[in-house]
This record gives C-alpha cells, sequence and structure tokens, in this order.
C-alpha cells in the first residue's frame, strides 16, 4: 500500500539506506570539481559584522564570516565580532582571494534531518565552508535561505 501523500524531503523515511563511503567520496570529488567556480558575491551588512556569500550558479552555497579587522575570514563556529563599517568591496576582494587558495577537506559528515553530506572547505587551517551535497553525491544542495538573502537585496 502507498502513502496518501507524494513524499517530502526530510519526511519521515519508508526504509532504512545505509550511508556508503563511496557516496561520501563521491560527494567530496563533487565539491573539489565546483570550487573553482565558486565566487564571492556582494557582501551582506549586518550591524555588528559582514557576511560575504558564496556562489555557485547564481545560488547561495554558503556565507563566509569576514573579519575587518584582520582582513580575512573567521572559521566556521567563530561568532562574528567587529564593525559594519568594513568596506563591503574590500570584503569581497579578499574572499574571492580567499576562494582561489581555498581545499576541500577529504572527509564528509553526514547531516540526517537535511539528509545530505556536508563537505568542508579550508583555508589555511581555518574550516571556512560547510558545501551540502546529496546523499548520493552527485547534486550540490543551495542554501535557499542565504540564495533568498542575496536576491531580496539585489546582489544577484
Amino acid at each position: 500500500m502507498t502513502a496518501p501523500f507524494p513524499p517530502i524531503r526530510g519526511g519521515p523515511r519508508a526504509e532504512y539506506r545505509p550511508l556508503k563511503p563511496e557516496d561520501g567520496k563521491k560527494a567530496v570529488e563533487l565539491v573539489r570539481e565546483a570550487l573553482p567556480f565558486f565566487r564571492a558575491g556582494e557582501p551582506i551588512t549586518h550591524p555588528d559584522h559582514i557576511d560575504v556569500p558564496v556562489l555557485y550558479l547564481n545560488f547561495g552555497i554558503d556565507r563566509i564570516h569576514y573579519d575587518g579587522k584582520a582582513k580575512m575570514p573567521r572559521p566556521k563556529g567563530a561568532p562574528p565580532h567587529g564593525s559594519a563599517t568594513t568596506n563591503p568591496k574590500e570584503a569581497r576582494e579578499v574572499i574571492e582571494r580567499v576562494l582561489k587558495e581555498a581545499r576541500v577537506l577529504d572527509a564528509a559528515e553526514f547531516r540526517e534531518p537535511e539528509d545530505c553530506w556536508i563537505i568542508p572547505v579550508a583555508w589555511k587551517s581555518f574550516i571556512i565552508l560547510h558545501v551540502r551535497v546529496s546523499r548520493e553525491g552527485e547534486e550540490l544542495i543551495p542554501d535557499y535561505g542565504l540564495t533568498e538573502e542575496v536576491r531580496r537585496y539585489g546582489t544577484l
């Protein structure tokens, strides 16, 4: 007997599906292929900091918190500090350079509620991005909230 409604992503699973290391590896390789095409979007200014969205094919992938005093990104998990008086143009230029130096780490985390892999991207010793990839390791999953925020402020 089938369910009365079509399935929705994130809904209850009909059956257990094991995670496969080869799918995690495919997810890592997919992000490696996509990384050269990531670009910095127009910075989003908040009262106390600036976020620089990272875009791929005009979709937001993740945001990098920019440290205007140090003129570099902050690592994931470090709350932003500083001032939004930082020059947004400078923030974007710095993040463009950072993206050219970034590298994909050879590891994958899995987030069950989102049913996706999280692939960390590092710059120097900092993890600066978390890129979402489908369970099968075949598709990048945009950050839809960030994409809407970028579009709302007219930066796409």
